[in-house]
């Protein structure tokens, strides 16, 4: 199928399909007139490219993952639980740098409020 079939299958845009091709990550066979073509397995390969992006990785991280993204690296592949519980603790720690940065924010907007009310009732 073209490039257009694919990206609508896969609810992702041509462009992201030609990022996918261009950055390693998928190899992607082409007509005779120059035209991609994409196989069921390219668009499970792709599917398993855009789901590892929307869970963070970036396509540098999923090439190192490249097992986990062919038809056979489907289940269990090598590095793929280590790779998802590095990135779960990235999460959980740029999630504690986002708290306390929300803390701290609340915080001067609580002190700002109460000096605003202390001036405003002292006039």
């Amino acid at each position: 199928m073209q490039a257009k079939e694919a990206a609508e299958r896969l609810g992702i845009t041509q462009r992201m399909l030609r990022h996918y091709e261009n950055e390693g990550l998928l190899e992607v066979g082409r007509t005779l007139n120059g035209y991609r073509s994409y196989k069921e397995a390219d668009l499970r390969r792709a599917g398993r490219i855009r789901d590892f992006i929307a869970t963070g990785f970036s396509t540098r991280e999923i090439r190192a993952m490249s097992a986990c993204l062919s038809d056979e690296g489907a289940g269990p592949c090598e590095g793929g639980i280590e790779k998802l519980t590095e990135k779960l603790e990235h999460i959980e720690r740029l999630r504690a740098e986002l708290d306390e940065k929300r803390s701290a924010v609340l915080e001067r907007l609580a002190t700002l409020r109460n000096g605003l009310a202390t001036l405003s009732g002292s006039h």
